[in-house]
């Protein structure tokens, strides 16, 4: 399964990942070693105290460990020569748009031009609360700030005025390596959908094996009805293995046989999700994505 049709990646397992430099550095340069193609990481930047909501059943909170993915992708780009980056998914309408345009620019320098930025609407009402962004239009609001980004990735200078952004002749420099860079639109819903195929380089949800046929068949139709060519917006899914979401812990040969199904479905690349394994060390993570690598037949490295 190696080769460049089918990318083969790797969810970084933040919440399990820990704060040791090293072996955060060390799983980076075993995944690439290892013959993935890629390291995607969520995006959560306030956590919620569940003592003081009851009924919060959500899978994260404030004890859970989330390195920001930008400030980790800069810093693995500098250990790592041919890993590509994506983030899953960057809750964009919290963020600034033009300042995170300027860091996602930066990041595809240093990175040699190998990032994708995954974006999402996010779920987590405090987040946006915290950052002083509002929870309401924040749909309508990531739809103007792909097409601002696209923009801010191109053109040197340009005077930009719609109902989120306003800017007056002005630009970032450096741009970035790829103009623009790759942007994937996250999420299982049908305006997710639709968002991706009106706007989207790619679709990245999170979907069972057994809908790989009618969700292709479905991105496909979503695609054409926005007057766009089905290839240029792939789909990309990531791989539970582990019961973050609340479904059973799977076996490797559960993520091959996953991966071998949406290869025939005509999907672009899968990423495998390991977290909520009940591993207790990165090593352990390292141990199933090598059984997985052997089992994909990937390239290895060195």
């Amino acid at each position: 399964m190696s080769g460049n049709s089918f990318r083969i990646g790797v969810v970084f397992p933040q919440t399990e990942s820990g704060t040791d430099p090293v072996a955060i550095k060390d799983f980076a340069q075993t995944v690439e070693a290892l013959g993935f193609n890629h390291i995607l990481a969520y995006d959560h930047v306030i956590g919620a105290n569940t003592a003081s909501r009851p009924d919060w059943n959500m899978p994260y909170s404030h004890v859970s460990t989330f390195h920001e993915p930008l400030v980790l992708f800069s810093f693995l780009a500098g250990v790592t020569k041919t890993l590509g980056y994506t983030t899953g998914v960057i809750i964009l309408p919290q963020r600034q748009t033009a300042l995170f345009g300027k860091q996602a620019a930066n990041l595809d320098n240093f990175c040699g031009g190998r990032l994708q930025v995954g974006v999402g609407i996010g779920w987590n009402e405090i987040e946006y609360e915290a950052l002083g962004m509002p929870f309401t239009e924040r749909g309508e609001r990531l739809d103007d700030q792909i097409l601002f980004l696209r923009r801010l990735w191109t053109e040197p200078t340009f005077s930009h005025t719609s109902k989120f952004h306003r800017l007056s002749d002005g630009g970032i420099k450096p741009l970035p390596l790829q103009q623009p860079i790759p942007i994937l639109v996250g999420g299982v819903s049908q305006a997710a959908l639709k968002r991706a195929a009106r706007l989207g380089d790619g679709w990245l949800p999170v979907l069972p094996a057994t809908a790989a046929d009618e969700k292709i068949a479905e991105l496909h139709e979503a695609v054409h009805a926005a007057g766009r060519d089905p290839a240029h917006v792939p789909l990309e899914n990531i791989v539970f293995l582990g019961k973050t979401l609340g479904g059973p812990v799977r076996t490797a040969e559960d993520g091959a046989a996953d991966a071998f199904a949406w290869k025939r479905a005509g999907a672009q690349a899968v990423c495998f999700h390991t977290m909520g394994m009940g591993f207790a060390s990165l090593d352990e993570h390292m141990a199933l994505l090598r059984q997985i690598a052997d089992m994909l037949g990937l390239k290895q490295k060195g």
